[in-house]
């Protein structure tokens, strides 16, 4: 096994290719696309196609975010989401690739657990590619998949034997080498599927065997390992790579829809990459094997048999494993200040905006396109949630547009109209960003605002609202307004900021706790006031509507200042019991005032029935009033005994298609929650 010499001064994007290697680059066709460009195997690709040829491009779902493209050199990336299928064929149409790896891949590690999402990234996404690119034509499509699609079958499995994968991952990728089978051989696309097994070498994930092994052997010490039969067929990144090219040039065209075992035909078990780690780093210490456990996959017999590839591609490894953790070491001294804080892959900030819509159809287009005007100059990641709180407008048609034509986009159709405040819910519920921006869709919470609330975020608040500085509305609606504030914040038992609505930004720590309150009849603007924590205001000038009329009137306003005042304060309760008492002293004040008048000067005759009949009424009119405040608050209670649902969703729908049934919706809820978990590490 010949292995070729390594750079003289290597730099952090170099390879071992030889100049037939290059050479074999320079004949594919291109455009070129790299997709999954942000993973380990396809940036490498990435780079060392693009130190030879400039029509390479770097395709991921956040090709702008990715760390270990952040400071490459090579700078032709495109942001894709293959899992949203008119996006991918836009892409293709405009950019018109002629030759695509596709490296994309979801659940390789034990973090990346989400069923549907595996099969969505990994087989479907496929799928969106291989039809995009059959429309308009292409030289070659050389797909990545895994050795774990052969599963329990392990030990040196020819490409035809039986596959049983053993968990989501395997058995997406190996339902793509059907699909791949399916589209090559009988309908002649241009296609072949790669069975990667244990690929290693430079920029792979810092928390992965190798890297771990190399980074403390560095310091004379070894990782934790588990049994030391374990075993893998490890094969170098760069002769993985020369793979890829190989099949563009030959497979793809005289045999499509055939796979290939890339591995090396080598057993290497734990035992062996200890010695090999002794001897490269001179560790002094014997390794502790069984230090940690073995994962559910792990197997004593799990190598490949490269035949096929060597017969068929010209392909065979050149870089043993002794060499390949050499060039591996050496990397990681050049790359060390570089990958040093990245442990594994930095967490890119993503934003949830959440707009309440009702009869705005005119300008959810607007909202959508300053939201994602917003969110780009900032360089965080982002979705908008439109809440179609069953508008009688066409509200949902518009959000459907806009669903499918941006990946970034999920719209929520309510049964019935529940009001903002449950839109606001049902939206932050279905949320995965590390913080939350509520806004109204008619465009008076303006989203250009939103930069001052994540600056103040960014310094660590952790609730940001925007105050109304200047209303622009009728001149006695602007002194309501701004009445009502000032009387709710002298009612509430909390401390309520004046002049400030629902539009606001709030962390995910808050998030998560307003949706564990239990209670229907909900305030969102009190709530998130009571939670405390570190808030702070922003403000800003609300204008008018921009479309339509405001659906708001006088009784409506009334209705919301008995609600916000109910939810939060018991203070009308304590003013009845104030004046009751109050009343009571002055009857008594007079009943005594009275006696001794009568005692000194008693009446000739029996006046005062006016003053009988006033204070008749008037009490009476008082017991109605403190009857209705007493009724107010025990209807609120009667609303939560009845503990009936605070929304219900008709549906949930986005690029990747519609939610409507009970089931399917909780299945999405329990993926939300489990995306938030993993965001939060």
């Amino acid at each position: 096994m010949s292995n070729p010499a390594t750079p003289a001064t290597p730099d952090l994007w170099s390879d071992l290719w030889t100049d037939q290697d290059r050479e074999d680059v320079r004949r594919l066709q291109g455009p070129v696309w790299v997709v999954g460009a942000a993973g380990f195997i396809g940036a490498k690709l990435f780079f060392s196609l693009s130190r030879i040829r400039n029509d390479v491009y770097a395709v991921s779902r956040q090709a702008e975010n990715s760390w270990r493209l952040l400071h490459s050199p090579y700078g032709n990336r495109l942001n894709l989401d293959i899992t949203r299928g008119q996006e991918v064929v836009e892409a293709v149409r405009k950019h018109q690739p002629k030759t695509v790896f596709n490296l994309s891949a979801y659940g390789a590690y034990e973090r990346q657990n989400q069923a549907r999402r595996i099969h969505e990234v990994n087989y479907l996404g496929t799928l969106n590619l291989i039809q995009a690119l059959a429309e308009t034509g292409c030289d070659a499509f050389v797909h990545a998949g895994t050795s774990s699609e052969y599963g329990l079958n392990c030990a040196a499995p020819a490409e035809d034997d039986l596959l049983q994968p053993n968990s989501d991952y395997a058995v997406s990728k190996a339902a793509t080498s059907y699909l791949l089978g399916y589209y090559g051989r009988l309908r002649s696309f241009p296609c072949t599927h790669l069975r990667l097994y244990s690929v290693y070498g430079p920029w792979e994930e810092r928390d992965r065997l190798i890297p771990t092994l190399v980074r403390l052997g560095l310091q004379g010490k070894y990782p934790p390992l588990v049994d030391p039969a374990v075993s893998r067929d490890f094969v170098y990144v760069d002769d993985c790579n020369r793979a890829f090219v190989k099949a563009a040039l030959t497979s793809c065209r005289q045999t499509p829809g055939r796979s290939y075992n890339i591995a090396t035909g080598t057993k290497t078990t734990l035992a062996d990459v200890a010695a090999a780690a002794r001897r490269q780093f001179s560790i002094p210490d014997e390794p502790t094997f069984g230090s940690m456990s073995g994962r559910k996959w792990d197997l004593a017999n799990w190598y490949g048999n490269p035949a096929r590839a060597k017969a068929e591609l010209d392909w065979e490894s050149r870089i043993d494993f002794t060499r390949g953790l050499e060039v591996t070491a050496a990397w990681e001294r050049e790359a060390e200040p570089h990958v040093r804080f990245a442990a594994v892959a930095p967490k890119t900030e993503k934003l949830s905006a959440v707009v309440a819509c009702y009869r705005d159809h005119e300008a959810i287009p607007h909202m959508h396109e300053r939201l994602t005007a917003v969110f780009r100059k900032l360089g965080v990641d982002y979705e908008i949630i439109f809440v179609n709180d069953r508008s009688p407008t066409n509200d949902e048609a518009v959000i459907r547009g806009l669903c499918a034509s941006d990946a970034h986009v999920v719209g929520i159709s309510h049964s019935r109209n529940f009001g903002s405040q449950s839109a606001f819910l049902s939206g932050m519920e279905i949320a995965t960003g590390d913080a939350v921006i509520l806004l109204d869709g008619d465009l008076q919470d303006t989203p250009e605002t939103i930069e001052a609330f994540y600056q103040q975020w960014k310094q660590g608040f952790e609730v940001v609202y925007g105050v109304r500085v200047k209303r622009e509305a009728a001149v006695h609606m602007q002194f309501l307004y701004k009445a009502f504030y000032r009387v709710l914040r002298h009612l509430s038992e909390v401390e309520m900021p004046v002049d400030a609505g629902d539009f606001s930004l709030i962390d995910r720590k808050v998030v998560d706790h307003l949706l564990r309150f239990p209670e229907r009849d909900l305030f969102m603007r009190g709530l998130r006031a009571w939670v405390g924590f570190k808030q702070t205001g922003v403000p800003y000038v609300r204008p008018e509507r921009m479309f339509g009329r405001t659906t708001n009137n006088f009784f409506k306003n009334i209705w919301w200042a008995k609600k916000a005042i109910f939810s939060f304060s018991l203070k009308p309760l304590h003013y009845i019991q104030g004046f009751g008492l109050a009343l009571f002293a002055l009857s008594m004040a007079l009943s005594f005032f009275y006696l001794i008048y009568y005692l000194v000067s008693p009446p000739q005759n029996a006046p005062g029935i006016t003053t009988i009949i006033l204070l008749v009424l008037g009490l009476g009119g008082m017991q109605l009033l403190s009857l209705s405040i007493l009724g107010d608050y025990l209807g609120k209670v009667l609303e939560e005994t009845k503990a009936r649902p605070r929304y219900i969703r008709a549906g949930i729908f986005s690029g990747r298609g519609d939610l409507h049934g009970e089931e399917e919706i909780s299945r999405f809820l329990a993926e939300v929650r489990q995306t938030c978990r993993e965001r939060r590490g």
